[in-house]
């Protein structure tokens, strides 16, 4: 069975998504542990309500992102993960991380990528005054939110949204398409083609 490693620095509701997902049986994959980079990370309680290890890796006691990162390496490897995923992570992946688990790092992000990268994608959207946008899931590269997609699904944004009513409709379909993402990659349907990702 797939383990995962699940990194974090907030609340983890795609954590919960994720974890649900695994424990109905609906995604062949366990959570084997929770990283946070933040020690008040709400994800933490979640990891530890339902028994999955929570490790805090706080990068501001490190002198440099090598070093953090090494010590992340150290205890996914310790726990077997075989695919690390993104979860509210709110650090940019570092050269690290990317050699130890190339193409085994997946991330989840507000928006239809390539189309509003990096931070507030929701008040990206709506400042561009789109009428549809979404999230995708992606492989990680060494670039922000630029890696290979997975899955995307789009949510149509209303005349009278604002940054809280869209992020909670996108927020839904983060909760099914993330988890969708996870099981094609346990599954082994997965295919990358230079930038595509192909189902088997």
């Amino acid at each position: 069975m797939l383990q995962l490693g699940v990194l974090i620095s907030g609340r983890g509701t795609n954590l919960q998504a994720i974890i649900d997902a695994c424990e109905a049986g609906k995604v062949p994959a366990k959570v084997a542990v929770v990283i946070a980079n933040d020690p008040s990370a709400g994800g933490l309680e979640r990891a530890k309500k339902h028994n999955i290890p929570a490790v805090v890796i706080d990068n501001r006691q490190f002198r440099d992102k090598h070093i953090y990162e090494l010590e992340i390496v150290k205890v996914l490897k310790e726990h077997a993960v075989g695919l690390v995923c993104l979860a509210g992570y709110m650090r940019i992946v570092g050269q690290v991380l990317l050699a130890h688990y190339p193409q085994k790092i997946v991330n989840i992000h507000p928006s239809l990528l390539p189309s509003f990268p990096g931070l507030n994608a929701q008040k990206q959207a709506l400042d561009h005054g789109v009428t549809v946008t979404g999230c995708t899931v992606h492989y990680v590269d060494e670039g922000c939110d630029t890696g290979p997609i997975i899955v995307q699904s789009a949510v149509p944004v209303k005349e009278d949204d604002t940054e809280e009513t869209l992020s909670a409709r996108i927020l839904e379909q983060e909760h099914h398409i993330y988890p969708l993402a996870i099981e094609f990659i346990a599954k082994d349907k997965l295919q990358v083609e230079g930038r595509k990702v192909r189902l088997k």
